[in-house]
């Protein structure tokens, strides 16, 4: 199934998703043009080894490149896959959590997706690139916020054909499809990134949710108001 659109406007102007966008395409597109696009991937990278011990080839410092490595991406594919599902999530997520605070949830979500795969293979020097882990965080925030906001889909089964599925349709088939793969050895996806980030953004959501801020003098709670999301 792939995302084309969701049926969920937002309350008000989410801006954050363009700039991110924005940035995303002329780091790529810097990448493409470059000379030695290796250079970019083996420089701002992230590398679980690099947490660990000085590397013998240039390189950002390694934690650093937790944060750079989530701008870079691999290929056309990778890079408009992960677009597209920034383009159709992020801005609700950002309506729901205010922009400073999608800033740092879109951020530490990427962080703990690439620890999530560094912690299981810590001494790989492959490069980790992409947003993925990040928005993962996004889908998992979206899944707790609008599990039942209506989303078409493109479904490609012998022909292609369009339909719309609750959100909590499409996102569990897309948590359980990073699942299905952990198993395949020779692909350069970084699949427990993108379950941990998923995860992270899910709870994330949860606490959010009951998080409770001070305003005017008092404590209030986000959506205090609101009906379960599953309701």
């Amino acid at each position: 199934m792939i995302p084309l659109k969701d049926e969920n406007k937002t309350q008000k102007k989410c801006y954050i998703r363009l700039v991110i966008l924005i940035v995303c395409a002329l780091v790529f597109f810097s990448q493409i043009l470059s000379t030695n696009n290796n250079y970019w991937i083996y420089y701002f990278g992230f590398k679980p080894l690099s947490l660990f011990q000085n590397l013998t080839y240039p390189s950002f410092p390694g934690y650093l490149t937790l944060i750079t490595s989530l701008f870079l991406h691999g290929g056309w594919m990778h890079f408009l896959g992960n677009m597209l599902y920034l383009w159709i999530f992020a801005d609700n997520v950002e309506d729901k959590l205010g922009a400073k605070r999608f800033v740092f949830f879109y951020l530490i979500s990427g962080v703990f997706a690439s620890l999530t795969q560094a912690f299981f293979n810590f001494n790989s020097e492959v490069p980790m690139i992409g947003a993925s882990g990040s928005i993962a965080g996004v889908l998992g925030a979206y899944l707790f916020f609008f599990p039942r906001a209506k989303v078409l889909v493109l479904i490609p089964f012998f022909i292609f054909f369009t339909v719309k599925v609750p959100a909590y349709i499409l996102l569990i088939f897309w948590f359980l499809y990073q699942f299905l793969n952990l198993s395949n050895i020779d692909s350069s996806v970084a699949w427990l990134a993108h379950i941990g980030g998923f995860i992270f953004g899910y709870f994330f959501a949860v606490f959010s949710k009951s998080y409770n801020v001070e305003k005017k003098g008092k404590t209030v709670f986000l959506d205090k108001d609101d009906k379960g999301p599953w309701d």
